[in-house]
């Protein structure tokens, strides 16, 4: 897989992403591995604030519209094969 098909799978599901992490071009779409990594691990934590209820459930609920919005973002600049940051959370670096 070249970077551009590689940045575009990691943001489909935890599979896509492991897929484009092994099988992917890793030095061309390092940058859409690392934004969707942490997207995915934001969804996760989201969700399991949601199970609590009540207000906390609401504000989660609101981050999840968020995060929506960003996966898009995301996934558009991997399509235009450009490097931009996710607003609140692209600046945190996993990969490296």
């Amino acid at each position: 897989m070249n970077a551009k098909v590689t940045g575009i799978v990691s943001y489909i599901s935890w599979i896509g992403w492991i897929v484009a992490f092994l099988a992917g071009d890793k030095e061309g779409a390092k940058f859409h591995l690392n934004q969707s990594l942490i997207l995915m691990i934001a969804m996760m934590v989201v969700s399991i604030l949601s199970a609590f209820g009540g207000f906390i459930a609401l504000v989660a609920g609101l981050c999840s519209l968020v995060l929506l919005v960003f996966w898009i973002m995301g996934l558009i600049a991997a399509c235009k094969e450009e490097e931009k940051a996710l607003p609140i959370i692209g600046n945190i670096q996993l990969l490296k």
